[in-house]
């Protein structure tokens, strides 16, 4: 890891030899002394990472010193020492961009001290941010993101590069697992916007009388238990994107209410007469047929034609032709990855069955297939016998949430010593382990 560097600026040859032996005793801290603004400026292109500057130096002034900082980077932390204690000085100067004002006293080595550390902290803190955003954009990104290389899939590229260049609406239609939140974030994490929130609301899992809250919010005492005030989601994503995802499972009054906040690009929370401004993209999924649903009386027609926008429609997995092997090798390397395995293929019968198969839970049920196939194969190689569709379904809850290989098995051995009346022989020969294997997670209490 490279040093802190710092600079200290102070034309007080004893006080600067104080501050810098202070500073030294972290050794992270490389400081390098200079004894005037124009020593320093000259300097500057070493890039330090913290400068510290005595306000009162012969040649020219703290705020002009500051400014000339700022010129060369904006970012530059700079803390004003100073013998004077005049309130107006320290304000002027902070308003100037300094990141604190120390006055000269017992106390100014332990401030500085502390300051240091805390601009140190501050700044690792916003690396890691804008590291993170870079890789959920990474993430995110079309052609690594969303694996696919059918007809069907460079169409669905071709739509999604549209609708990064503007802020128009885009409804996602496709059935249950085809990946619609998926391509609801790499919209939004490769548009303007991927700096600001990404809010999703699954319509479906909020009940009814709770979604008016969750979607615009509440006003301390707007009904029995608003205890205080709650911010809802579109204010949430308020600057960025908010998902709405399941749409057509909205009810008519709420969808009345939804088509006004969508028009008028205002709302007010639950039990509040403030009217909030929004500035929020918004993006809808649902698996229904939403013109076929306004046909029936189900969904609203003009808020169908407000929230069409740019239309994408993901296929479904068994019309994607060979994305499916795409997919299935994608999913084994994740895997073998998040779980410290050695890499793990399919082999050739293996694929084929994977092709026959129709998935009607789409790229979801696929994901739940490859990975319990993954824990079940022997010589790290995946073979027709290792994909089996219906365990998936007898254990519908095993790949719900990320777990350790170890989690897995034992989610794997308990389902089978469920079906098979905890007949551990039977369990044994099923899955093809010994069954000390079992006795031995029984005694870790790994197993019932």
């Amino acid at each position: 890891m490279n040093p802190y560097k710092i600079f200290v600026v102070e034309d007080d040859p004893i006080y600067s030899k104080v501050l810098a032996y202070h500073l030294s005793q972290n050794s992270d801290y490389d400081v390098e002394t200079f004894e005037s603004g124009k020593h320093l400026l000259t300097n500057l292109y070493k890039n330090p990472d913290l400068i510290t500057l005595d306000y009162s130096l012969p040649d020219m002034s703290g705020l002009e010193i500051l400014t000339k900082i700022h010129e060369f980077n904006s970012g530059l932390p700079v803390i004003i020492i100073s013998g004077q204690s005049d309130i107006q000085t320290a304000v002027n100067l902070l308003k100037e961009g300094a990141y604190d004002y120390i006055i000269k006293d017992n106390e100014a080595k332990n401030r500085l001290w502390n300051t240091v550390k805390n601009v140190r902290e501050h700044n690792k803190l916003k690396k890691e941010v804008e590291n993170l955003r870079q890789e959920v954009g990474k993430k995110y990104k079309f052609t690594k993101g969303i694996v696919g290389n059918s007809k069907e899939m460079k169409r669905v590229f071709s739509i999604m590069e549209k609708a990064v260049k503007t802020n128009i609406t885009v409804s996602i239609y496709g059935e249950t697992g085809t990946g619609k939140e998926v391509v609801a974030k790499a919209i939004h994490y490769n548009s303007t916007k991927q700096t600001q929130p990404f809010i999703v609301v699954n319509v479906s899992a909020i009940p009814e009388d709770l979604i008016e809250s969750e979607m615009f919010g509440h006003e301390k005492g707007a009904f029995t238990g608003a205890d205080r005030r709650r911010i809802g989601k579109f204010e949430q994503a308020d600057g960025g994107t908010l998902f709405l995802d399941e749409i057509a499972e909205m009810s008519l009054p709420m969808q009345s209410k939804l088509l006004r906040v969508v028009q008028e690009r205002e709302l007010n929370r639950v039990g509040g007469n403030d009217t909030i401004k929004i500035n929020t993209r918004i993006l809808i999924a649902t698996h229904r047929n939403l013109l076929e649903e306004v046909k029936k009386g189900n969904f609203r027609e003009d808020l169908y034609y407000r929230l069409l926008g740019l239309p994408i429609t993901l296929p479904p997995l068994r019309d994607r032709g060979n994305d499916i092997i795409l997919l299935a090798r994608n999913f084994v390397k994740e895997f073998c990855a998040e779980n410290q395995l050695d890499e793990i293929i399919i082999s050739k019968d293996g694929q084929e069955k994977l092709l026959n198969y129709p998935f009607p839970g789409n790229v979801r049920e696929l994901k739940a297939v490859i990975e319990l196939a993954a824990v079940l194969c022997k010589d790290d190689i995946i073979t027709e016998e290792d994909i089996s569709f219906h365990k998936i379904n007898e254990l519908s809850d095993l790949l719900s949430k990320e777990m350790t290989l170890e989690e897995y098995s034992s989610k794997i051995i308990n389902g089978f010593l469920k079906k098979y009346d905890h007949n551990i022989t039977e369990v044994a020969k099923k899955l093809d382990i010994g069954k000390s294997t079992i006795y031995r997670m029984k005694k870790m209490g790994l197993v019932d």
